[in-house]
C-alpha cells in the first residue's frame, strides 16, 4: 500500500498528491510516468511523474478530474493508501547536452512541462517556459515555473492571465526575437492537448527547430503488451508506454493519434446519460 502523505488542490479540477513510494522514488527521472490503482478494483491510471525526492521516498503526481478514474482517486485524502503505485515506467526524457530549450506546456500538460523545466534548470539550461490556460483561475505551478526558467511567458485564451493569445503565438515570437543570435533554441519540447502539440511543432517546424512532444495516448498495462497505446511515428507503430513517451514531434501522426484518443468519448458520454455505475459510486 502506498500512503497519500500530502493532497493539494491546485485549481477546480486539478489536484497535486505526493505518495510515499520509496522505490519508485529512487529510480524516477523526468518524462517516466507511473501506474496507479486507488482500490484493489479500480481503473488502472497512468501519470506522469511530476517530481520526486528519494531522501523522503516520495513521488509526486498531478491529475486532472475528468472521469470516473479520477473522479473515485478524488475520494482519497491525505493518510489514505493507494492500492497500487508502479513505476518508473517509459523512457527519461532526453535532456543532457541542451543548452536552450522551450518548454511549452498547455493545461493540464503543465503538469508534465515542470519537472522538465526544473531538471534543465539544474542542468544550467537556458530555460524559457511558456505555459498556456483558458483563463486564470485554472492556472497552476506559476511560481514553480517561475523559479525554474531564465523566461516565463504566459499566456491565456481570453487574456486574464498574462498575454491574450495561444502559445504558439508567444513561442514564435520568442523564436524571432531570438533570430541570428546564440541563445537560439536548440531545441522545443511540447505537452498538452493533441492539437496544440501539432500546432506547436509547426512553428518549430517552420524556423527549423527540433520539436519533441509527450504522447499521452489511452493505456492500459504500460509494458507495451496490450498495443493500445499505439501510435504511428515516422510511419511506423510505437508504443507510448515503451517507446516514449516523448517522441520527434516532426514525425508523429497528431490526425491519428486525436482520433483514437477520442474513440471511445461517444460511449462514454452516452453511458454518463444512461447513469454508469462507478461514476454513481464515485459521486
Amino acid at each position: 500500500m502506498f500512503k497519500i502523505v500530502k493532497k493539494e488542490v491546485l485549481n477546480p479540477t486539478i489536484v497535486r498528491l505526493v505518495v510515499e513510494a520509496p522505490y519508485v522514488a529512487k529510480k524516477a527521472k523526468p518524462g517516466q510516468f507511473i501506474i496507479l490503482r486507488a482500490y484493489q478494483d479500480s481503473e488502472r491510471l497512468p501519470f506522469t511523474i511530476a517530481g520526486e525526492d528519494p531522501e523522503q521516498g516520495t513521488v509526486t503526481i498531478i491529475y486532472q478530474i475528468v472521469g470516473a478514474g479520477t473522479l473515485e482517486l478524488n475520494q482519497l485524502n491525505e493518510g489514505d493508501e493507494l492500492s497500487d503505485f508502479v513505476g518508473p515506467l517509459g523512457r527519461p526524457s532526453e535532456l543532457e547536452g541542451l543548452k536552450h530549450v522551450a518548454i511549452v506546456g498547455g493545461g493540464a500538460g503543465c503538469a508534465i512541462a515542470y519537472p522538465l523545466a526544473h531538471k534543465l534548470h539544474e542542468l544550467n539550461a537556458d530555460v524559457c517556459s511558456i505555459a498556456g490556460f483558458r483563463n486564470k483561475d485554472l492556472v497552476i505551478l506559476e511560481k514553480e515555473f517561475e523559479e525554474a526558467s531564465q523566461k516565463f511567458i504566459k499566456m491565456s485564451d481570453d487574456g486574464t492571465w498574462g498575454e491574450q493569445g495561444f502559445v504558439t503565438v508567444g513561442l514564435e515570437n520568442e523564436i524571432l526575437a531570438r533570430q541570428g543570435k546564440e541563445n537560439q533554441f536548440d531545441e522545443v519540447i511540447a505537452i498538452g492537448p493533441i492539437i496544440m502539440m501539432k500546432n506547436v511543432v509547426a512553428v518549430a517546424k517552420k524556423y527549423n527547430i527540433p520539436c519533441i512532444v509527450s504522447m499521452n495516448p489511452i493505456m492500459i498495462d504500460g509494458t507495451g503488451m496490450c498495443g493500445c497505446c499505439r501510435l504511428l511515428v515516422g510511419g511506423k507503430l510505437k508504443f507510448a508506454c515503451v517507446d516514449g513517451p516523448d517522441f520527434d514531434g516532426y514525425e508523429v501522426d497528431f490526425d491519428s493519434a486525436a482520433e483514437r484518443n477520442t474513440m471511445y468519448r461517444d460511449w462514454e458520454r452516452t453511458k454518463y446519460e444512461e447513469g454508469c455505475n462507478l461514476l454513481k459510486e464515485a459521486k
